[in-house]
């Protein structure tokens, strides 16, 4: 027909198409890095049901499910063979840890008094109650927990020289006092102490003769 506007030809190219074409593509959020230290937090909660308390490093309450004596590494070694197999010990630098039942750290000091130690100043610390240590590294007995991931303890961490076992009775295996409900298998907490006072006594003494002589 004369005069008549031919119909507009639709746009090639809509907005919205030119929109979405030009969006650039979305982009996935970075992962949290893995953290060892999560892996290692679950191991110590979920396989051996012990507290922790979160920081750097990672670390274990104690007076819970045992507590702890703190001892120079060279006086635990004579130690060890008052303890059975499965009771753990750990070392970090030149000190040792050794776990014993619940409870028995307030019963030291008078341990050591009734076996005439209490008058020598022995480097043995007991650790109960309110008490925390640093959570020894698992990595080396316990692969799982470092798996993917070449990242290892620092140098004087605190490492499982007989770590617990997961999914068995660590309390059973622990140092206690036979008036406290002893049944007979676990080691006795005072024929323990009574050698670590001899050998923390004993390692005092040899540091004590290895320093130079003072002249005035």
């Amino acid at each position: 027909m004369v005069g008549s506007v031919p119909p507009s030809n639709p746009p090639s190219n809509p907005p919205a198409a030119r929109s979405a074409r030009s969006s650039p593509p979305t982009v996935p959020l970075p992962r949290r890095p893995w953290d060892p230290a999560d892996r290692i937090r679950g191991w110590y909660e979920n396989e051996l049901g012990w507290a922790t308390v979160p920081g750097e490093p990672l670390r274990l309450s104690t007076g819970g499910r045992f507590d702890v004596l703190d001892v120079p590494a060279e006086a635990g070694l004579t130690a060890l063979r008052h303890l059975a197999p499965a009771s753990p010990v750990a070392v970090r630098g030149d000190r040792m840890l050794l776990l014993v039942a619940a409870g028995c750290a307030e019963e030291v000091p008078g341990i050591l008094e009734w076996l005439e130690w209490g008058a020598l100043p022995l480097d043995l610390t007991a650790l109960g109650a309110g008490g925390l240590i640093e959570a020894p590294w698992p990595a080396d007995r316990n692969p799982d927990c470092a798996t993917g991931s070449d990242r290892g303890p620092v140098q004087g961490a605190a490492v499982w020289l007989r770590p617990p076992v997961a999914g068995c009775e660590v309390e059973a295996s622990l140092p206690t006092m036979s008036a406290l409900g002893g049944e007979g298998t676990a080691p006795d907490l005072v024929r323990l102490v009574d050698t670590l006072a001899t050998q923390c006594h004993r390692v005092r003494l040899l540091g004590t003769c290895a320093q130079p002589l003072a002249f005035s």
